[in-house]
């Protein structure tokens, strides 16, 4: 299966980083092909400029300044995020990544009376592996949107076709070197029994 990984984290460091390691490498050791996108390795601009915008609905332009992209995501079967919680929300290049490449005409298709048709009926599978720094249930009081955007809006996408799951390290703030480890090990676990073939 061809999976595409986007990881979103400015440092090589952090244990973000780390976990993104542990996704990659338990998915390539279960013989996945690896597509390892990180965005800020890459320098990917999560700005929807005015132009984009104009555009947004023009089906022939509004995805030309992010080709690349849109024919990394039409090309995989598995979609895996792995990122980092910020502010309750996701951090703003991943934030971007989806306001620019999640176009009409590639994960959503509108007909004339303006209902909807999902675009990412490809996909087998959809992951989200997030870290937070606060405790389970203070996310759950602001409703959770990094789940929520992972487990209801891309699997929407799928028509629900897609395999939705999320892994999440919560209260990392006090999160000590066993809580660690063991959430790395969960990822590769959940790596190889969630993409499956």
């Amino acid at each position: 299966m061809r999976g595409l990984v986007l990881y979103c984290h400015p440092l090589d460091d952090s244990f973000n980083a780390a976990v993104h390691r542990a996704a990659v490498e338990a998915l390539r050791a279960a013989g996945h092909e690896v597509d390892d996108c990180d965005l800020d390795a890459e320098g990917f601009d999560p700005v929807l400029r005015r132009d984009e915008r104009l555009n947004y609905h023009d089906l022939a332009h509004n995805r030309q300044s992010v080709e690349p992209y849109v024919q990394r995501l039409l090309q995989a079967q598995a979609l895996v995020l792995v990122f980092p919680v910020w502010s309750f929300g996701l951090p703003a290049m991943l934030k971007g990544w989806f306001d620019r490449v999640l176009v009409p005409g590639v994960s959503f298709h509108l007909d004339a009376r303006g209902r909807i048709r999902p675009g990412l009926t490809h996909l087998r599978h959809i992951v989200g592996i997030a870290t937070y720094g606060t405790p389970r249930w203070k996310a759950w009081l602001m409703a959770d949107p990094p789940r929520a955007a992972v487990k209801r809006f891309l699997k929407r996408l799928s028509a629900g076709r897609a395999r939705a799951d999320y892994l999440a390290c919560y209260h990392m703030n006090v999160a000590g070197a066993a809580r660690r480890e063991r959430f790395l090990r969960e990822v590769a676990a959940g790596m190889r029994a969630r993409v499956a073939g």
